[in-house]
């Protein structure tokens, strides 16, 4: 059992054959694993949500495998258990796409949907996977707030929503207002490798989403 996409008609087909790298490394996985998703990753969460997070991509042993975002891996254990406390999920966490885990007032998108190697999409995939998170933000008219997660998901928004690099810098907590009137609120990624350093706290990573909360109703 797969997660269904809450905006079904924004997402690529399942043998989307935009990007050759990620083609290959796709065939490669599906060859090995069968009875994973092998596949480009859709959106999970609520289609009426004031709060829209942008992920990486993918992840080999987490989204890709399972289907969902952030779902399986080290990763999804920090967010679900963040959007929980803010009530923004309901049910429990369970590392599989049929946990009953639903979100409510929160999305997930991926600035890249699919898995690209050692984690690290080029700027062409980037640039190639766009449209898709255009298209998607598009589908979402009561997002409020857009929460990247990590620097390469800033990007691709700034470059969605036309706000030059050198007007809204990548910080944590940093926060830009967008000419639509949106906000775009940034977080360092939610990754083992950033826990375990000590780059990003539990209370670091709980206070973008009170700040979230904030500016949705300011």
């Amino acid at each position: 059992m797969f997660a269904a996409s809450p905006i079904p008609d924004t997402e690529p087909p399942r043998d989307c054959p935009r990007c050759p790298r990620l083609v290959a490394l796709r065939e490669e996985i599906r060859a090995e694993h069968p009875d994973w998703w092998n596949a480009p990753v859709n959106a999970f969460g609520d289609r009426h949500a004031w709060l829209a997070i942008i992920g990486l991509a993918p992840g080999k042993h987490g989204a890709h495998r399972t289907g969902r975002p952030f779902t399986g891996d080290y990763a999804g254990d920090l967010l679900f258990a963040t959007l929980d406390k803010f009530g923004l999920a309901n049910g429990r966490y369970g590392c599989r796409p049929d946990d009953g885990l639903e979100l409510t007032g929160a999305v997930i998108i991926n600035a890249v949907k699919c898995l690209p190697p050692q984690n690290k999409p080029t700027p062409e995939e980037i640039r190639t996977c766009r449209p898709f998170l255009d298209g998607q933000q598009a589908a979402l008219p009561d997002v409020k707030v857009f929460v990247a997660l990590g620097r390469i998901a800033h990007d691709s928004a700034l470059k969605l929503f036309g706000v030059r690099a050198a007007n809204a810098k990548f910080g944590h907590l940093a926060e830009h207002r967008l000419p639509d009137g949106r906000w775009l609120l940034d977080s360092y990624h939610c990754s083992r490798y950033n826990t375990n350093t000590g780059r990003l706290t539990d209370a670091m990573f709980e206070a973008v989403f009170a700040r979230a909360e904030q500016l949705r109703d300011g």
